[in-house]
């Protein structure tokens, strides 16, 4: 099942998101095969404000688990979070 795992920054948490961001993309290389697409959400100026990650899942609590073992959420970088099972379409 895929799952797309949308997480808003907290304001004025640019620092925390660059401090932790290598233990954040070490983090989504353990995923392998598993991992779809995962990249950052930009704001009007071009600075990273957010994640979307995609990953291929056994189900919702598997989401949930890797949501939880973020660095970034253990950072407490972001304000808001959603996981909502997708279905892929095209291409």
């Amino acid at each position: 099942m895929l799952f797309v795992i949308r997480c808003l920054d907290k304001k004025d948490h640019l620092p925390v998101r660059q401090e932790n961001r290598p233990a954040h993309v070490e983090y989504l290389k353990s995923f392998g095969e598993k991992l779809v697409g995962a990249g950052a959400i930009l704001d009007e100026d071009e600075s990273m404000c957010g994640s979307v990650v995609i990953l291929d899942l056994g189900d919702k609590s598997e989401a949930e688990a890797f949501a939880a073992g973020d660095p970034y959420a253990k950072a407490g970088l972001f304000e808001s979070a959603t996981i909502d099972h997708w279905n892929k379409v095209l291409p």
